[in-house]
């Protein structure tokens, strides 16, 4: 679609009568000119010959300042937007460096396997042009046993995920013993995904790998490359523990793009009550493909996922006939690998013509050119919603970015401050490699790979987890060399997603076919796919007849009902250990270890288009407990925001912790980079620990993340921004833009005013 027929379609629009009216903001980003850079004069003449085959004669400056660092051996990062040509940042030197020393070998880790592949095509047919004698291959769970013997001994660039480094290439490193012992560059891509408990179990594998290194004689260099954050190179560091320097500049050209506020209708002023960001994502989607605009949309769960791309199809169909029908697909996680291919594929090659997606297609995978990008709610952090935003308008030419606010106060603040929302810094990434979990058990898988000598360094105290170990007889300690002795593969059994290690495998069992369609991490298992839940694959939906927890199965049954469900968690709390105490002036706050209990007791069901519940049923499933950190939010008496807590009943106080608590649990993940769903909260009017009213943050992972020590630092800007949220909220007593809604406790009735009066008073003691 060329510049100006885009404009056109846009501008028609957003003046249609059903959108422009929730239209809050249209940001004009201009197109800005490259900054370029001649070609390295030291480029090998067939590199130089394979680049210009490419139309490729002239660098972006901030890819010959890449090449300049890497000749010299420098770990570095590069942080620039999508699309500014990152891939040639590390593929540049790198293959210089291999057709220099035939011996070289070189190590790509990317975030997931469609990335991989992706790559893989990017090195053989773009940069390379297919001429130069270089031996590229792909290490991952798709890779063949024949295919994967020729990689590992032939390989020059391997190409594989931290899960396959994890558990398949370095508990077999004398297989790979030549690759290791030429190992010169290693990239890590997408290094901005590589955060929270994902990137504290990377961070543990990267040790391990330069552990493996040393042993075979070499010591690679690092190359990083990371979308915008605000902490590239500390991130950088904290994942391979040595000096790096950070590439900034960005040399890129950026084509011009729209930015769109939109801010759906409200259907009960009173509460504050708006229309459903899946049904105003829905409708902006079904206006841009009917106008031939490719689009991508962008949900915040699988569920979502598949609810509004089986709605844009519905609405499709009764618009194109079968044969020039709109194609439009859900893309996330628990797909089986050929249906992504197949959907990525079909996205290149222009027969799928829109795909809703959770964040697993805001990483760089090529699927084509795009004009459009839905956001439906705030993705976490504003570093992913550029991302997500930069998918549309990836080639060339005039793209738009609607970002859709639901009614979450985090959300509605963007809505209230659009110049806060256009100008604001990036995040910064947070990882814990320290954290406990994680740390054993990446010890464990190391023991497992080589001996550990005494006095070997590796993470905070390798010694005194090595002698924990040994009371449980996993190691053992012989002539001064700590020896793994337990029969177990410890890789096997360490998942670097999650928390848990152990998946459940969602089978259909409809009619005796018995094929899996699926599979989910066992804490999220207890929540979506208990007995009688409503699970949706592919917009078709399937009951579940029984889950077995034990044996990790899940038996669904293909169904048509006019519902979904949602379970009730239920959530207790015990204090273990305080760590540090401080003030921040109007309440006090402690860094505590804890012990959460969480159980999903009951679940909803909810009506497809309209949401309205229609019934509950009982979950029957053992608790999760988790041992993790908090931050512990005391309002003593005496402290300003206390004192406002000790006016009205204890049903009035507790009504109003209940909603500050929703606010700032809301509110939080706009500092902090992270999902909202790695925060957790709880209340108590009374806490039996601390005595006094309090609320827990915590994270929502064993051990922690480094979520609540950060957030200790940033308690004063968490608090102004709730205040705002709910002082510029105009519901009259609570809306899921503020406070939420209903905080009776079921037995006394509540006046939402007083207590929507009662969060804004104690928020303003704080400011």
């Amino acid at each position: 679609m060329n510049p100006d027929p885009a404009i056109r379609v846009f501008e028609r629009i957003l003046a249609d009568p059903d959108i422009a009216p929730c239209v809050t903001r249209v940001e004009r980003l201009p197109e800005v000119p490259g900054s370029y850079a001649s070609l390295p004069e030291d480029l090998d003449s067939r590199l130089a010959e394979a680049l210009e085959s490419k139309g490729i004669t002239r660098l972006y400056t901030h890819q010959k300042a890449s090449w300049e660092l890497a000749r010299k051996g420098r770990n570095f990062v590069v942080v620039t937007p999508t699309a500014s040509g990152k891939t040639l940042c590390y593929n540049l030197p790198v293959v210089q460096a291999l057709l220099e020393d035939p011996s070289a070998r070189a190590l790509y880790l990317f975030p997931t396997k469609a990335l991989s592949q992706d790559q893989q095509a990017e090195l053989n047919e773009v940069a390379l042009g297919g001429s130069l004698p270089v031996k590229i291959a792909t290490y991952d769970g798709d890779t063949p046993g024949s295919v994967r013997v020729s990689a590992r001994d032939t390989g020059r660039i391997v190409i594989t995920n931290p899960d396959m480094l994890h558990s398949g290439i370095l508990p077999n490193h004398a297989k790979w013993s030549r690759f290791f012992s030429g190992l010169r560059y290693v990239v890590v891509d997408e290094m901005h995904g590589y955060r929270g408990i994902f990137g504290s179990h990377v961070a543990n594998v990267i040790r391990r790998l330069k552990r493996i290194a040393d042993f075979y004689g070499s010591k690679p260099s690092f190359i990083l490359c990371s979308a915008t954050i605000g902490n590239p190179r500390e991130l950088a560091e904290l994942l391979v523990e040595e000096p790096v320097q950070a590439v900034t500049e960005n040399g890129a050209p950026r084509a011009e793009k729209l930015v769109v506020l939109y801010n759906p209708p409200l259907v009960d002023p009173v509460q504050g009550i708006r229309k459903s960001t899946a049904t105003e994502s829905q409708k902006l989607a079904v206006r841009l493909l009917r106008a031939g605009v490719k689009t991508i949309l962008f949900a915040r769960s699988r569920l979502r996922v598949e609810l509004i791309a089986g709605y844009i199809n519905q609405e499709l169909r009764n618009i194109y006939t079968d044969n020039d029908g709109v194609v439009v697909e859900p893309y996330r996680s628990g797909l089986l690998p050929t249906e992504r291919r197949a959907i990525e594929r079909g996205l290149r090659e222009g027969t799928v013509h829109g795909v809703v997606s959770t964040n697993a297609l805001e990483l760089g995978i090529d699927i084509g050119g795009l004009d459009a990008a839905i956001i439906a709610g705030f993705p976490g952090s504003f570093a992913s919603f550029w991302q997500q935003s930069g998918r549309a308008g990836r080639r060339a030419g005039l793209s738009a970015a609607f970002f859709v606010a639901s009614s979450n106060p985090l959300d509605q603040y963007i809505i209230a401050h659009p110049e806060y929302f256009l100008g604001v810094s990036p995040e910064s990434g947070r990882v814990d490699p320290a954290n406990p979990y994680v740390y054993m058990d990446h010890v464990k898988c190391a023991a497992f790979e080589l001996p550990f000598e005494e006095g070997e360094t590796f993470g905070p105290d390798i010694e005194e987890a090595l002698a924990f170990l040994a009371e449980d007889g996993i190691v053992r300690k012989a002539a001064g060399r700590w020896h793994w002795s337990s029969a177990g593969y410890p890789s096997e059994s360490v998942s670097l997603r999650s928390a848990a290690s152990d998946n459940v495998v969602i089978v259909d069992a409809t009619e005796g076919r018995n094929r899996v369609i699926g599979e989910m991490d066992r804490p999220s298992a207890k929540e979506l796919i208990y007995d009688d839940a409503v699970y949706i694959h592919r917009g078709r939906q399937y009951v579940v007849l029984k889950l077995d927890l034990e044996n990790r199965l899940c038996k669904v049954e293909e169904r048509e009902v006019n519902y979904y469900t949602d379970a009730v968690v239920k959530t207790d709390i015990k204090v273990l250990t305080e760590d540090a105490r401080g003030d921040t002036g109007t309440a006090s706050w402690v860094l505590t270890d804890i012990l959460v209990r969480s159980e999903a007791e009951k679940f909803k069901k909810l009506r497809f288009h309209t949401h309205e519940n229609i019934g509950y049923g009982d979950i029957h499933l053992p608790p999760e407990e988790m041992q993790t950190r908090s931050l512990a939010l005391l309002f003593p008496p005496g402290s300003s925001m206390g004192t406002e807590l000790e006016k009205g009943d204890v049903a009035f106080r507790a009504a109003v912790l209940s909603g500050t608590s929703y606010l700032i649990r809301r509110i939080a993940p706009m500092f902090l980079m992270c999902d909202p769903r790695d925060i957790g909260a709880a209340e108590r009017v009374r806490d039996d620990h601390f005595k006094v009213p309090c609320l827990y943050l915590y994270d929502k992972y064993p051990g922690g993340t480094g979520l609540t020590e950060a957030l200790r630092g940033i308690l004063p800007a968490v608090f102004r921004a709730a205040h705002d949220s709910v002082e510029l909220c105009p519901c009259a007593s609570g809306c899921p833009s503020c406070i939420g809604v209903d905080h009776s406790d079921g037995r006394t009735a509540l006046d939402g005013r007083e207590v929507k009066a009662g969060v804004r008073r104690l928020l303003a003691a704080s400011v």
